[in-house]
Formats: C-alpha cells, sequence, structure tokens
C-alpha cells in the first residue's frame, strides 16, 4: 500500500473587521484598571450581555473598600455589608444564580455570582439580559467576573505602601464608626431596661419615657451617619459635656449614682476621633461597671496636660472588674489604636480605677528610608513578620527563637522608629512598602 501525502491545512485568515473588537477593548480596560474604577469598567464590559440598574462587588480582599459597586445611586449608596454577606452566605457554588433577595433596603431581583479561589461576591440588581434563552451572555459575564476578581487579587497583592495606608485608614475609620454605633445602642438599650424595671415609674409614665428615649436615639443614629468631625476640633468641655448628655438617661433609671468631674474649661481643644473614641471609651466603661454587683457609685473625670487628654473613671464596687475582662480587652484595643494607653487598678473591697490616657497629637514619623532606621538584621526580620501581621508565638518559631526574644527585639525596634505601640510600627513599615 503506498503511502499517501498528507498536505498541510491551509486556514483563511480572519479579517480585522471580523474580531470581537468591543469584547476585546473591554478586557482591555479591565485588565488596566485601578480598583477604584474596576466596578464601572466590569458593568461597561458587561452591558451588551446584561442590563442591570446596579452592579456590586463584594471582596474580603481589599479590607479598606470591601465594596466596589457602579449604577443607581439609590442602590449604590444604600446597599450594606451585612446585606452582600447574607446573599455570599446563600451562593453554593460559583453558578450563576438568578434570584430575589434583600438589598439597598428592599427586596430585588438579582443575578449573582462567585469566584471561587478569592470568595469574591459579584451581583447585578434588576437583571436584564441582552439575549434571553441563550446562556452565551452569561458564559461571556462570568468570564469577565472570573478576569476582574483576578484583577483585584492582583493589584491588592501588589498593592503601594500608599494604597495599604489608605486600606488601613478606611478600615479603622469602618470600626470606629461600628463601635460607636455600638456603644449608643447599649446606652440606650440599657436606659430603655432601667426605665422599665424601675419602681419608681408607674405603666404611663414609663411608656412615655421610654418613647421619649427612643426618639432622642433614633435622631442620635441618624445624625450621627452625617458627621464629619475627623478634620474638625471640639472644646474638651463642649466633649465632655456630650459625655454628660449621653450617659444621663442610664445615670437617671439605673439606681447608680454617676459623678461627673468637669475638666479645666482652658484646656486644650480635642481632635474629632479624640473627643469621638474618649466618650465611647467612658461611655462602655461605665456600662462595664453598672454590669458588677454592689456598685453604686462610678466617678469619671477628664484633664487635659496640653499634650494628652486624661481620663479617669472609678467604681465602688468590690473589685470585680480587671484588666482581664472582656469588655476592658476591647477598651484597650480602642486606646492603643490612638497610641493611647489604659491601666487598671483593683484593690479588693475598693474597686476598679482605670486611667487612660489619649494623645492629642499624631505620632511623628521619622525621616529617611528603611536603611537609615540602623536596624539589626533581627529587628528588621521581626518588623516583616510584624507587618505581615504575626505574632510573637508565630514569629518565634519561624525565626527559631523565644517569644521573649521576639520581644527583647520588638522593644528595640520601636525605640529605634520611635514608635509606642506595635500598632504604630506595622502602620511605619507598611508605609515604607514592607508587608
Amino acid at each position: 500500500m503506498s503511502a499517501v501525502a498528507h498536505q498541510p491545512l491551509k486556514e483563511s485568515p480572519m479579517a480585522l473587521s471580523d474580531l470581537p473588537w468591543p469584547l476585546l477593548h473591554s478586557v482591555a480596560a479591565l485588565a488596566d484598571a485601578p480598583l477604584i474604577q474596576i466596578a464601572e469598567r466590569l458593568r461597561d464590559a458587561t452591558l451588551p450581555f446584561i442590563g442591570s440598574s446596579a452592579l456590586v462587588i463584594f471582596t474580603e480582599d481589599c479590607t479598606g473598600r470591601p465594596q466596589k459597586k457602579a449604577g443607581a445611586e439609590e442602590i449604590t449608596s444604600r446597599v450594606s455589608i451585612a446585606e452582600l454577606d447574607a446573599l455570599h452566605g446563600v451562593l453554593a457554588d460559583e453558578s450563576p444564580w438568578f434570584g430575589e433577595t434583600q438589598l439597598a433596603g428592599r427586596n430585588r431581583p438579582v443575578l449573582a455570582m462567585k469566584h471561587a479561589p478569592s470568595q469574591a461576591l459579584l451581583v447585578f440588581t434588576d437583571p436584564q439580559p441582552a439575549q434571553r434563552g441563550n446562556n452565551s451572555g452569561t458564559e461571556l459575564v462570568t468570564y469577565l467576573w472570573n478576569l476582574t476578581a483576578r484583577r483585584i487579587q492582583e493589584k491588592v497583592a501588589d498593592a503601594s505602601p500608599s494604597y495599604l495606608l489608605e486600606s488601613r485608614a478606611a478600615s479603622a475609620e469602618r470600626i470606629r464608626v461600628t463601635a460607636e454605633l455600638t456603644d449608643l445602642h447599649s446606652t440606650t438599650l440599657e436606659s430603655l431596661l432601667a426605665a422599665l424595671r424601675s419602681n419608681s415609674l408607674d405603666d404611663a409614665t414609663a411608656r412615655s419615657t421610654v418613647t421619649d428615649l427612643t426618639a432622642r436615639a433614633l435622631v442620635a443614629l441618624r445624625t450621627l451617619s452625617d458627621r464629619t468631625t475627623d478634620l474638625v476640633e471640639e472644646p474638651v468641655a463642649k466633649a465632655f459635656e456630650r459625655l454628660r448628655e449621653d450617659l444621663r438617661p442610664l445615670t437617671s433609671y439605673s439606681g447608680t449614682e454617676v459623678q461627673f468631674i468637669e475638666p479645666p474649661l482652658n484646656g486644650r481643644a480635642l481632635p474629632g476621633e479624640v473627643a469621638h473614641a474618649a466618650r465611647a471609651i467612658v461611655r462602655g466603661l461605665v456600662l462595664a461597671m453598672m454590669e458588677q454587683a454592689e456598685v453604686s457609685r462610678i466617678r469619671t473625670h477628664w484633664d487635659c496636660d496640653g499634650v494628652n487628654l486624661l481620663i479617669n473613671v472609678r467604681d465602688d464596687g468590690g473589685g470585680e472588674l480587671t484588666a482581664a475582662d472582656p469588655s476592658i480587652g476591647r477598651l484597650d484595643r480602642r486606646v492603643q489604636a490612638l497610641s493611647g494607653q489604659l491601666r487598671v487598678d483593683v484593690m479588693p473591697g475598693w474597686g476598679a480605677d482605670v486611667f487612660v490616657s489619649l494623645p492629642l497629637d499624631l505620632p511623628t514619623r521619622p525621616a529617611g528610608e528603611v536603611a537609615e532606621w540602623n536596624l539589626a538584621a533581627r529587628e528588621l526580620e521581626v518588623l516583616q513578620h510584624l507587618a505581615a501581621g504575626h505574632r510573637n508565638r508565630t514569629i518565634a518559631l519561624a525565626m527559631g527563637i523565644s517569644e521573649n526574644t521576639v520581644k527583647f527585639h520588638a522593644r528595640n525596634l520601636f525605640k529605634k522608629l520611635n514608635v509606642r505601640s506595635r500598632t504604630e510600627a506595622i502602620a511605619l513599615a507598611h508605609s515604607h512598602g514592607l508587608r
């Protein structure tokens, strides 16, 4: 049998006009998109295949800005992380999901899909597929979404120091607002319970009191969302008076006497974030102290030495409240976030005496690059571990040293960096590109 020669197949060249240029341009735009514009770029890319009133991306890779949104303002301005988290929990896999869910305050039809590697979530509200009954549009949307999710991962991994600082600042702001809302809710609920349990109020008076407390709390919560006080200074006397007003409903019905020792009228004005934090810290301490048995009196005192806001809160209980209490631990973390210090002194039978110092100025950042910090090799290695978020035990295991040696190196590098806390050291390291 004679061999048959096989001729190479000749393919007809594709004309440039036959290429899907709009799709290719969309892919190129997504590949080059900065994080701040990536939601709008993705919405532009998907519009030929699916219409929507808004597009929302929810990803935990970006701690500072977990939501990225484009579309109708009435949706993008109101959608919450809680709503997105609830939707995320009902999606079993990467498959596109059409259905109705609570979003931006009411039930809406949505198309949602996950990106498995990063667990990022994409949501289209009021979806309108361009070609009903044809899966090709959904497949292209899925492809563009996967490309976008990978792009977000890459951008976060290669984040610049400035992005990291902005992300940390945004995270801290979200924590601050959440914590303040939590404190306001706690104070309001404690006040309502105190009024309802009071033996000195009849039913009609109790209902009237609770109604008044609730109305004022709702006004306060609505006002809080509109505040922009972070760049505004607040007179220390005014800040203290607002604390007194915040605690007045609770102290009126709880049966516990709260004494207020006024700060000096000529004390230095407080930066907005310090004033907010100070009130929240005192509210938290008062609530924690009132949860103890046999506490009948609490005293809170503010002072200002021109450099720090000095806070003292003391109860007359049996000394049950200590630094190991979870409520004190939460407050201490808030104090440390502002480079402050919290100390609890306890004398059994005499109660808890809590001292808080909050600096009024941001710590000065040392000049120069990392090489100019004159860190020893082991100190620099410890700093890199800290910047990566590792705990002392993890650092010790990685470096083959004890936890006490890790603490020794940390104290030395804190002195060389002119910082006072682990949080400051990490922020400084991030600002110089250490991760």
